[in-house]
């Protein structure tokens, strides 16, 4: 299958742009950053938890492990939900939801019903995060989709950031609930706006009926991610391969009964025009490798910096804050240089300075200086910012907008599961010691570099000014 893989694509979908495109950015960007802000909180809050509900380790970390289950196992499904019924309305039930589940949490007499509200909460996550990126699609045209996308990745950063101090504050002064109750409001707010704006008609590109939900597809997807997950989360957890044995193999027969499926059905959960596109692949892989690089190293800097260096909680984050700052900073910076440059040059850099932030990063010791330590993580965050721009940006612009909702939520989930993989890569490589954890994430953060390659390349200007379309299979 030939398709264009330059920055001056063609904007393919001739929907009707939304009546509010800056309302809907703002939806966008909250739900995602109240997603985001609820998993950092959550971890403040557990130990109290734990000691209010008299519950066991298990018990709490099953708190975070069901959540991200349920979210992994039906992103696309809600992606292609969105497709169908419009993701304004997917988004505004989603973050209704979320935020009445969040309620339900705050007011659990036990831990079991934290649980099971909690895995309620991530369908409702995954019903909205897809969304956030499916209504950038239909709200923007797809030339102009980088400086959205920035922004909301600046504010995931801002929330990743915040969180720990947010959390920090709410269980001191008023206990683990307060971060549940924390998203209420904002989720009412954010939902009843989405209702009541008018979303934009789309313009099919495929002719005849309206296609079917695949169900078994879902289904079939469903197992397999969630399989994975758990696996990866419990060698994380208990660090004991042997017994995601199971596991896997349930994730691999899912799999491959669902690539048989998917090659079957007349109307595929996962669309051949997405899976079968080189750039569209190219960018979640680099999704996957520079989020597991990223996480797996700060899994790794936070034992560290504590164990071995002898830093509390506080001056961890401290010093680690060069990273998050510069992802806010360097987003927006990303989007320009994706729109001068390409997505091709600009992931490149990206994963360069990725990799060189992990290398810092390997040589901490007992006589590292602040400054070493510091723009280490400055690099790191510098470099996941920009691959998390251009890779988002190019998979959510490449999509059909038929299947725009699909593409958010394979890139949704490129987000949960290379986090998970990092941190379960370093959990199992740690007792060989941090250096040598550090270097085989540096390295994983280079695999990002030949799927780089296969991103876009920049326009050429023709000798008139204009920007000429360059092709390549």
């Amino acid at each position: 299958m030939t398709a264009s893989t330059t920055e001056a694509d063609v904007d393919r979908d001739g929907p009707k742009r939304a009546p509010h495109p800056r309302l809907t950015l703002a939806n966008s960007v909250l739900g995602a950053v109240i997603v985001a802000l609820d998993g950092t909180v959550l971890t403040i809050a557990q130990p109290t938890l734990r000691r209010d509900l008299d519950a066991s380790l298990t018990e709490v970390q099953w708190t975070s492990t069901g959540y991200l289950i349920a979210v992994a196992g039906l992103l696309v499904f809600a992606g292609r939900i969105g497709d169908r019924f419009g993701h304004q309305q997917v988004f505004a039930w989603g973050v209704l939801g979320f935020g009445a589940a969040s309620a339900g949490i705050g007011c659990a007499p036990e831990v079991g019903w934290v649980i099971g509200l909690r895995v309620v909460q991530g369908i409702f996550g995954a019903l909205l995060q897809p969304a956030t990126l499916g209504m950038l699609r239909a709200a923007f045209p797809s030339d102009r989709l980088d400086m959205p996308i920035a922004l909301r990745t600046s504010a995931i950063g801002v929330a990743a950031a915040a969180g720990p101090l947010v959390g920090g504050v709410l269980v001191a002064q008023l206990g683990w609930r307060a971060v549940f109750f924390l998203n209420v409001v904002p989720a009412l707010v954010m939902g009843l706006l989405a209702l009541a704006l008018r979303p934009p008609e789309t313009k099919r590109t495929r002719p005849g009926p309206m296609p079917r939900l695949d169900l078994t597809g879902a289904a079939l997807l469903a197992v397999a991610l969630a399989a994975f997950v758990h696996t990866l989360v419990g060698v994380s957890e208990h660090g004991r391969m042997a017994t995601g044995a199971v596991g896997l193999l349930i994730a691999a027969v899912s799999a491959g009964a669902l690539v048989r499926h998917e090659r079957r059905t007349p109307d595929p959960l996962l669309p051949p025009a997405l899976l079968g596109s080189a750039t569209m692949t190219a960018a979640l892989g680099v999704l996957v490798a520079a989020s597991a690089a990223m996480l797996g190293t700060l899994f790794v800097c936070s034992f560290v910096l504590q164990d071995l260096l002898g830093m509390d909680p506080l001056r961890t984050s401290l010093v680690a804050l060069p990273g998050g700052v510069m992802m806010v900073l360097g987003a927006p910076l990303s989007a320009v240089l994706l729109r001068r440059w390409g997505a091709r040059p600009t992931a490149l850099a990206g994963t360069a300075l990725l990799a060189t932030g992990v290398l810092a990063l390997s040589r901490l010791g007992p006589e590292s200086s602040t400054l070493l330590i510091g723009g280490g993580f400055l690099l790191l965050g510098a470099g996941f910012g920009a691959l998390m721009v251009t890779a988002t940006t190019v998979a959510v612009r490449h999509a059909p907008p038929e299947s725009a909702g699909v593409a958010g939520g394979l890139q949704q989930t490129a987000m949960n599961v290379g986090p998970t993989l990092g941190v379960a890569a370093a959990s199992t490589l740690m007792p060989l010691g941090t250096g040598p954890a550090l270097l085989v994430l540096a390295g994983v953060a280079v695999l990002g570099a030949p799927l780089a390659i296969r991103m876009p390349r920049p326009a050429r200007h023709a000798r008139d000014g204009t920007r000429s379309v360059r092709r390549s299979t």
